[in-house]
């Protein structure tokens, strides 16, 4: 076997392999550059205050956030900050060469919520909703002291997918995350520019992009967390009736106030008959409940 026959098929595999790494990159980049103009998410002149934990998503939005900066028609300017909650064996000096290694302005707020999370939360419950009020406190401060005008979060598109399931089965509520929120101290704008992103594809770009991930010890292992069951719930939806997932996030861009039973947002109690026919009255559903699923009306992604 000659050398040019051994090197022939590696050579092509390499460009297969270089080709659908440029096209993740474009994609992701499309899809967040359409959450963020969909949105109105980030300005000129805006400071934004990327929340970088060390995972795959935050990484991620980073990075292709830097990318859009340089083609926006807009000036804004990134800081980086990573919030160390001095969890044992975390290693502190991972995210401060990565940033330096890219060039990045970057902030380390050093707070000690672990032992504050360890101490209030029983062993065996979760961490997460105490651990999340902490950090977000600590957050909201530092953009203030920093003067960023927009607090960026890495959450994506099954993130607020989950988010949904897990207020409407745990919290009673029609709820999830918004691409764009008021802070709770009513000083912040709050953005999730990955809105319309994939999970698996942050995963397939972490690995593209040999990203210094850090695990997160202090809640990661809490396997039996509600959300988890979401998420396999979610995926296994998803394997069995492709496209259904990608309709519930559709979904929560087209809701119908009046065809649910929330009376603060729609006025049942003065409603009447108007004689106007009316092509949304009382049509629940537009298609036969028992008729042949259909393909998925919006495909957000190609």
């Amino acid at each position: 076997m000659t050398s040019a026959t051994m090197t022939g098929p590696t050579a092509r595999q390499a460009e297969k392999v270089a080709y659908e790494n440029n096209k993740l990159h474009k994609r992701l980049c499309r899809l967040v550059g359409q959450a963020i103009g969909d949105f109105n998410m980030i300005e000129d002149g805006d400071k934004v205050m990327v929340c970088l934990s060390g995972g795959k998503d935050s990484y991620a939005l980073l990075d292709i956030l830097l990318t859009l900066r340089e083609r926006a028609p807009i000036h804004f300017d990134i800081v980086a900050v990573n919030l160390d909650q001095k969890q044992p064996g975390f290693p502190a000096d991972i995210l401060p060469n990565y940033l330096r290694s890219i060039e990045v302005p970057f902030h380390i707020e050093t707070q000690d919520t672990y032992s504050i999370v360890k101490r209030l939360i029983p062993e065996g419950k979760t961490t997460c909703s105490l651990c999340s009020r902490l950090r977000r406190g600590i957050l909201y401060r530092v953009a203030g002291e920093l003067g960023a005008t927009k607090i960026a979060l890495g959450h994506h598109r099954d993130d607020i997918i989950e988010t949904f399931f897990l207020n409407m089965f745990f919290g009673s509520k029609l709820k999830a995350m918004p691409p764009k929120l008021q802070s709770d101290d009513g000083k912040h704008i709050v953005i999730r520019p990955m809105a319309y992103v994939r999970e698996a594809d942050t995963e397939r770009y972490a690995e593209l992009r040999e990203f210094p991930i850090i695990p997160c010890d202090l809640c990661g292992s809490q396997e039996n967390l509600q959300r988890k069951q979401i998420k396999m719930m979610l995926r296994d939806w998803e394997k069995k009736h492709p496209g259904r997932v990608d309709n519930i996030f559709s979904s929560l861009s087209t809701v119908v106030p009046s065809h649910l039973m929330d009376r603060s947002l729609f006025e049942f109690s003065s409603l009447s008959a108007t004689g106007l026919a009316d092509k949304n009255g009382d049509i629940a559903f537009d298609d036969e409940p028992c008729a042949t699923p259909q393909t998925p009306i919006v495909k957000i992604y190609s």
